[in-house]
């Protein structure tokens, strides 16, 4: 996910005056989008779906790392034994 400087950095006094065009512009862009203050960044903008979908993607990326950690430190089952543990 990349911000577009040109698109994606909002002043938080252009949020107060039409929050609407904000949340519509997070959501047909699917990026977040940086509010500024002062010309700091303070916060990001991003639709829930497109949140809950970066969650769900990292949620997948730690359960590989684990994976891989426990197959590097020799935690492994045969495929026999995880079928019995999740009683398929």
């Amino acid at each position: 996910m990349v911000i577009k400087f040109s698109e994606d950095v909002v002043p938080l006094t252009d949020l107060k005056v039409n929050p609407g065009k904000v949340v519509k512009h997070v959501a047909k862009a699917h990026r977040p989008t940086l509010l500024t203050s002062r010309g700091r960044g303070v916060a990001i903008v991003q639709s829930v779906s497109d949140f809950e979908a970066a969650e769900e993607e990292r949620a997948f990326m730690r359960a590989v790392v684990a994976g891989l950690n426990d197959l590097e430190s020799g935690q492994e089952v045969s495929l026999k034994e995880a079928k019995t543990r999740l009683g398929l």
